[in-house]
């Protein structure tokens, strides 16, 4: 039997074209390069806010990759941390610590236990953060007003600060702000505050409209004082997350083939709709700015459906805690450690090899987790519209 051509009907050229018209407008296209970046975010993004206020997430956090402690609820790095890598910059900088903190590249307005909507709680009593985003935005807004007062020399700052040459060089440029990467990562904890309170399914998903406006809402306040490039994260599966699990029960028929919950997971689904209906308003009503919104649900579910395949050993265990099915209790985390005959015993222990564990400490990513996540996003595969991190700079209509 002869070989004979194909030539596809008219109809699926087109529409081929249409799919990779945003990828042939970006070959032609410089790579942006982002001077600083500002993060506003929960645990997921926390680079040492909520340490710095409550106290030092301890040992063995860090232990992969800092050799220690570093503000960070994860054995290493943050997919902000990859974020800021790819572009060469410096780690960014928790807001709220002042210790050896550089602002010259950014700042990092997150904090574990974040929400969207303030609790009105404390933390020892919900164990979420009072730094709402409503607070993070505040603290930008501070942040960016004063920084600029100091680099123009002028108001008290004069006479506060001995070395004013060595603060300007810790302090981004006026010009650095409308340039910079804004990246979002909240919206878990709200979801979950819901849960732990008691609330149903159905009174939980009542409330995610107004999350969403709320967090619509700061974007609009950021493009007002110039922001103009965004690089928003949807909410991963909390259904797949051992602090959940463990906290509260489901029936059989509720769990998928991942293990994971699915009416938790539907509810994640359902904010991530509606967060992506609002970046699509985003884009009409601010005519300036790049807005990415990204499916980082889907990479994360990955490593929980097919482990293996993306080269993890464990996917809902996680690898530091003590005891129970998941290796997960609410009442000896990760690290927490008793005093026995004197000495100081470590209780939440880590496992030897977090690299094959997708979860750290049964509310976290591990760093090998994070990376795999990182990879998977930054190439534009899981963005609307589909432009990778390097082109984030450029608004594709």
């Amino acid at each position: 039997m002869g070989s004979r051509s194909f030539s596809p009907p008219i109809t699926i050229l087109v529409l081929v074209l249409l799919n990779f018209t945003p990828c042939l407008a970006l070959a032609k296209t410089s790579q942006c390069k982002f001077p600083a970046i500002f993060n506003f975010g929960d645990s997921n993004s926390d680079t040492g806010g909520l340490s710095a206020v409550f106290g030092q997430a301890g040992p063995p956090h860090g232990m992969s990759f800092f050799g220690g402690p570093a503000g960070r609820y994860c054995d290493g790095r943050l997919i902000v941390d990859f974020i800021a890598e790819a572009f060469g910059l410096p780690y960014v900088s928790a807001y709220l610590d002042s210790i050896g903190s550089d602002f010259s590249h950014g700042a990092n307005f997150a904090t574990a236990g974040s929400t969207v909507r303030p609790q009105n709680t404390t933390l020892r009593e919900s164990g979420f953060s009072p730094i709402s985003l409503d607070v993070q935005w505040n603290e930008f807004y501070d942040f960016h007003r004063r920084s600029q007062i100091v680099r123009n020399h002028s108001g008290a700052y004069q006479k506060l600060l001995p070395d004013l040459d060595a603060a300007l060089k810790r302090l981004p440029k006026a010009e650095d702000f409308p340039n910079a990467l804004y990246t979002f990562d909240i919206g878990q904890n709200d979801l979950t505050a819901g849960y732990f309170a008691n609330m149903t399914t159905d009174q939980v998903k009542a409330y995610v409209p107004e999350v969403v406006t709320q967090l619509q809402n700061v974007i609009r306040y950021i493009y007002g004082l110039g922001g103009r490039y965004f690089w928003i994260h949807n909410t991963g599966p909390v259904g797949c997350l051992p602090y959940v699990l463990e906290r509260i029960p489901v029936l059989a028929s509720q769990v998928d083939e991942a293990g994971c919950a699915t009416p938790f997971n539907d509810v994640a689904k359902y904010f991530n709709s509606q967060l992506k209906q609002a970046v699509v308003q985003l884009r009409k009503d601010l005519p300036s700015a790049a807005l990415t919104y990204v499916d980082v649900y889907s990479v994360k579910y990955a490593l929980f459906h097919q482990p293996q395949k993306h080269g993890f050993k464990q996917s809902i265990r996680n690898c530091c805690g003590r005891g129970g099915r998941y290796n997960y209790n609410i009442n000896v985390g990760c690290g927490q450690t008793k005093m026995e005959h004197g000495k100081q015993v470590l209780l939440g222990k880590p496992c030897d090899d977090p690299s094959g564990y997708v979860v750290w400490d049964g509310v976290h990513f591990t760093q090998a987790a994070n990376k795999f996540i990182f990879q998977q996003t930054a190439g534009g595969a899981y963005s609307d519209p589909p432009i990778p991190l390097n082109m984030a700079c450029h608004r594709i209509e």
